[in-house]
């Protein structure tokens, strides 16, 4: 494996993988079957969400499939407010059947909500409380950010976001990292599907490397510096995703690929998902 499967630090000090799997639009018991495949193929980052309502899923596979020190679980809240933000923590932990997360996120910021501060300091709570090991959201821009450290004085440790090859985000990532918040994509691969897999410059890099399309656009994703966590429920597609680790995309090939950007989202927007 190359270097890109090690842990990267959050500025807590937490170290979180870089390479794992999420589990959006997965049920309870295909949640369960998925994340045992994904444990048995050396995926140590999950990621879940309430709003995936497949929590117990997940807990029944990370008890039977890995040490729960050895797991990196991540789960994320949709309801905003301090005390349901509280509410929906202790009902997560107990539907994953663990005593603490190693990150909770909020998922949206829901700013017609405008409820996200207070929420943020329930996470900042329950970090300080030993319930969650780090704090982090999920779809916020850059100014939900600055809000965010204004009126608490402190910023996520990471922000998972839309991010592949058609939206890259960079203005976004430069903010992270000008501000030390770790970047997490989610949809790394598109949200529509195979559309990427059959870009011209995409399948000739493929080719050139001995590589899939997917896996290709996988390691872009990591080699732009991102945490990175790919959905699949067939079990091929997971192992074959997991082969990302062990080759290594030439700067040219990272530049052909940038020029795919549309700057278009094909997900949710965050100024009105949630409002």
């Amino acid at each position: 494996m190359s270097e890109l499967s090690t842990s990267m630090i959050l500025s807590s000090g937490v170290a979180i993988p870089r390479y794992g799997y999420g589990t959006f639009k997965i049920d309870d018991d295909g949640a369960q079957a998925a994340v045992e495949t994904a444990l048995e193929t050396g995926y140590r980052l999950i990621d879940t969400a309430v709003g995936y309502q497949n929590e117990v899923g997940v807990g029944r596979a990370i008890a039977t499939g890995a040490k729960r020190e050895e797991v990196f679980l991540t789960s994320k809240v949709w309801d905003h407010g301090h005390e349901d933000v509280r509410r929906n923590l202790q009902e997560s932990l107990e539907r994953l059947n663990t005593e603490y997360l190693d990150l909770y996120l909020l998922h949206w910021p829901r700013p017609s909500v405008d409820k996200y501060v207070e929420s943020w300091q329930a996470l900042l709570d329950a970090r300080s409380e030993g319930l969650i090991r780090a704090a982090g959201v999920s779809n916020f821009l850059p100014e939900h950010l600055d809000r965010l450290e204004d009126e608490t004085g402190a910023l996520p440790e990471l922000n998972q976001v839309e991010l592949h090859p058609y939206f890259s985000q960079p203005e976004l990532r430069d903010y992270h990292n000008e501000h030390a918040i770790a970047t997490e994509s989610w949809g790394p691969l598109g949200l529509r599907s195979g559309s990427l897999f059959e870009e011209p410059v995409v399948q000739v890099i493929a080719e050139a490397h001995g590589r899939t399309p997917a896996q290709v656009v996988l390691r872009w994703n990591l080699q732009r510096g991102n945490v990175v966590i790919p959905k699949s429920v067939t079990p091929e597609r997971i192992r074959e995703n997991w082969q990302v680790l062990d080759f290594e995309l030439t700067p040219s090939d990272l530049s052909q690929i940038d020029t795919l950007d549309t700057g278009e989202r094909q997900g949710g927007d965050p100024l009105t998902v949630g409002g």
